[in-house]
């Protein structure tokens, strides 16, 4: 049951199918790519990549911005498929990570082996805080459209709310590997950001 994918072609394809929905700007194929081909750089440090690539797959897989359940919405669509491709200690894995995204806190996991992997997965998802300047800028004007239905004052007061709380951490990052890699980046980008929403 280990060795066969968890994620196959069919499925992948199901998947692409509501990554590419109108309306995702940033919550996109695209998004899953870029974390898949940091996952593969990764490989050699994950435990479980398979288990990783299964939540990197499912994580935004329902995405509506008005919504205030797409992960756990997203983690019931993950039990649902996966159920029956593995057992259930490792589906309870995969759906912890995909919940923790809502939050980007580490789930509580005894197993140090399955903390590591969620803690580089959770990192995955935030590389594109620590991008260049570009890309970040384009990130954000992605999400804007996301959430294109928000009035700007509010958009402003919210999206502040959120930069100045990753901000307000001591690390964005949960590994030393993505900290050397994107901290420094991260919160140059985020404070920049918050001066340009006027905060």
């Amino acid at each position: 049951m280990e060795n066969e994918p968890l994620i196959e072609a069919p499925l992948k394809r199901e998947l692409s199918a509501l990554y590419r929905a109108e309306g995702r700007h940033y919550h996109s194929l695209a998004h899953i790519e870029a974390m898949l081909a940091l996952a593969g750089h990764y490989r050699a440090s994950l435990h479980d990549p398979e288990a990783v690539e299964a939540a990197i797959w499912f994580h935004d897989a329902i995405y509506d911005s008005r919504a205030k359940d797409n992960e756990a919405k997203s983690a019931a669509l993950a039990e649902k498929k996966l159920s029956g491709r593995t057992d259930a200690q490792r589906l309870g894995r995969i759906t912890a990570m995909i919940i923790a995204t809502a939050t980007h806190e580490l789930p509580r996991f005894s197993d140090e082996n399955a903390a590591r992997d969620a803690a580089l997965f959770l990192d995955m998802d935030l590389a594109i805080l620590g991008a260049t300047p570009d890309a970040f800028d384009a990130y954000e004007q992605a999400v804007r459209r996301e959430y294109g239905w928000v009035e700007e004052p509010m958009w402003r007061a919210g999206r502040s709310a959120v930069l100045k709380s990753f901000l307000a951490r001591p690390h964005i990052f949960h590994t030393e590997e993505f900290r050397q890699r994107f901290e420094a980046q991260a919160r140059q980008n985020m404070a920049r950001s918050l001066k340009a929403l006027g905060a």
